[in-house]
């Protein structure tokens, strides 16, 4: 794991140094989130834009400590593009549509680089894969990609949380990559934690700067990269369940939404104040303290994430599939599938 230190200090230290100066960036662009509505927590403008720092640690490191091939740059080009989209959205908005566009184009560019999911495996044969997804290998790597890229954006909604849920999950991944020996997977896990790592100091409660959309949908499109070619592209018979179980948080988090708004007839993109750490701050816990548990909670799927990588057996499964019930009970204790009053937009 030594190999891997210093790519992570070079990441921390850039993204330290820029973020600073994308806060500058951000107040001369105009790019400020102002508390309009109940939903906010915030009490006060606060500029966004704050990914770019991720971006720009991620892509000098990523230069520095790895070998340029298709892969890469399909992998870079389609964070560009995503990044792009989160500025446009950050200074002047954008409508979901073309923010779905933008997912799908950097969809396409991961897929032209040969980066997808090209296969189902089978956790209780000997005989790996279960299912090779031929025709249907584009549509769902695009669902995916654009999954977890939205689930990121959806949580975050307090000072740390979508930039240290992001940390762990990388984290996560680098632990399972090198598990299944695949080097430049494992480095470019490294350099999104560590460029996270460097931009938490800023946006801890209190924050200076928030990511904004430019973070959250790139950090959200790097995990989605990441766990497709580290983990579903690998042979491991449990290959499908280690990335669900990585980024537990944001996944169950945004199906419990879905599955809530459903349930009362609104649409899906309708925003609400019934999210995890909506539902926390209810109980009577503070900013950080909300963040601090979900971090927990966070690290706690990533460490059972490792574990069963480790195991790699129909045993692992069953193990999943406990902590999987075990996460729908805790989300009706806190009422997850319920409504609250509050419908405005995020």
């Amino acid at each position: 794991m030594e190999n891997y230190i210093i790519p992570i200090i070079v990441a921390i230290i850039i993204s330290l140094v820029s973020t600073p100066l994308v806060k500058k960036l951000a107040v001369r662009v105009g790019a400020i989130d102002v508390p309009k509505d109940e939903r906010r927590i915030h009490k006060k403008p606060m500029p966004l834009m704050g990914g770019l720092a991720i971006y720009i640690a991620i892509v000098i490191a990523a230069l520095i400590f790895l070998p340029l091939n298709d892969t890469l740059i399909s992998i870079l080009v389609g964070a560009t593009i995503i990044l792009v989209s989160g500025i446009i959205d950050d200074i002047k908005g954008l409508s979901p549509k073309l923010k779905l566009v933008f997912q799908i184009i950097a969809g396409l560019v991961l897929i032209y680089g040969g980066v997808k999911v090209d296969f189902i495996t089978n956790p209780f044969s000997k005989d790996y894969v279960l299912l090779y997804l031929n025709g249907l290998s584009i549509p769902i790597t695009l669902f995916w990609i654009v999954g977890i890229t939205n689930t990121i954006n959806l949580i975050d909604g307090l000072d740390g949380l979508a930039s240290g849920v992001a940390m762990i999950s990388a984290l996560s991944l680098m632990l399972v990559a090198e598990k299944f020996g695949q080097e430049e997977v494992t480095i470019l896990s490294a350099l999104v934690a560590g460029a996270c790592l460097g931009f938490i100091p800023y946006n801890f409660n209190p924050a200076k700067i928030f990511m904004g959309d430019t973070g959250a949908l790139l950090l959200g499109f790097m995990l989605a990269a990441i766990s497709i070619e580290g983990v579903m592209k690998s042979v491991a018979t449990i290959a499908i369940v280690v990335p669900i179980l990585i980024l537990g948080v944001p996944i169950f988090d945004t199906t419990f939404a879905i599955f809530r708004r459903l349930l009362s007839g609104r649409s899906i993109a309708e925003a609400d104040k019934g999210h995890l750490h909506h539902r926390l701050l209810d109980k009577g816990f503070s900013q950080r303290q909300t963040v601090l548990i979900l971090y927990g909670l966070s690290a706690v799927f990533g460490i059972f994430a490792v574990i069963v990588a480790k195991a790699n057996s129909k045993q692992a499964v069953y193990m999943s599939v406990l902590l999987f019930l075990a996460a729908i009970l805790f989300a009706f204790k806190l009422g997850m599938f319920t409504n609250k009053k509050n419908t405005n937009k995020k």
